[in-house]
């Protein structure tokens, strides 16, 4: 190695250094806590501006901030191809796995076809309970799991290991999406993920979660629908740091940032 490279290569990894020194000293310079799974905690002058900016938000013409997540948007409902897991209690092998048909039908013991499709997961076990009510049994006890999708699509963004678009399939929940995609990204905002849903008028709803508050039990794990938009935030202090070391590192072995202008 000549010794012009070999000082490029020391500039480079003297960069790093102090680089990596500034980004942990802002972190420390910045009120909070960290907790033990290493999520940063914003102190509570920061919790206040986040939440005097999403009371803004509510009276403004933006998305609706609505928490918990339960509340936005309507139930889905099962289309053809959608694969079911259906059990009949009080009934001898009525426990099975069965695919909605292209005419919208499944086949049950004793009932026969079945029309299921447009109907709620709760809609199916009442109309399959009558069914089995009127001949067979008596207060049947019918329950029904949508256990794959086949229509549904969630888009997950942001600070993730694998942004995309990807099928709903079963009954997946924000961390299982996260994981989905790879994880979160090296700066990403874990109790800044957004979830965006359309409304039953079509309003665009958000809200907003802290994951590692989902992952420690603190907070339920929300179900997604299809046609979700999962947005991870970036960390501004991190992206920044990595953002300038990176244009540096560039430069110094970028022979044209010499060039005199």
């Amino acid at each position: 190695m000549s010794p012009a490279m070999s000082r490029l290569l020391l500039a480079a990894v003297l960069l790093l250094i102090s680089a990596v020194c500034a980004a942990q000293a802002t972190t420390a310079a910045s009120p909070g806590t960290r907790t033990a799974d290493g999520v940063f905690r914003p102190a509570d002058s920061e919790n206040q501006d986040v939440q005097r900016q999403n009371s803004q938000g509510q009276n403004s013409q933006g998305p609706s901030q609505l928490s918990p997540i339960y509340t936005i948007g309507k139930e889905y409902k099962i289309g053809p191809n959608d694969l079911l897991d259906i059990e009949v209690l009080n009934l001898e092998n009525a426990k099975r796995t069965v695919r909605v048909n292209a005419a919208g039908f499944i086949t049950l013991p004793l009932i026969g076809p079945v029309n299921v499709v447009g109907l709620t997961q709760q809609q199916a076990e009442t109309q399959i309970a009558t069914l089995y009510g009127e001949k067979y049994l008596q207060n049947p006890q019918v329950s029904v799991f949508i256990k794959e999708f086949t229509t549904e699509r969630i888009t997950v963004d942001g600070a993730v290991v694998k942004p995309g678009i990807y099928p709903l399939v079963g009954q997946m929940t924000l961390l299982r999406v996260i994981a989905l995609a790879g994880g979160f990204g090296t700066i990403a905002k874990r109790d800044q993920v957004m979830l965006f849903r359309q409304g039953d008028n079509g309003e665009r709803q958000v809200a907003t979660f802290d994951v590692g508050k989902i992952q420690s039990g603190l907070d339920a794990d929300p179900p997604i629908r299809g046609d979700d938009l999962i947005v991870v935030q970036r960390d501004a202090t991190r992206a920044a740091v990595t953002d300038s070391l990176f244009r540096d590192v560039l430069n110094i072995f970028n022979p044209l940032s010499y060039i005199p202008k």
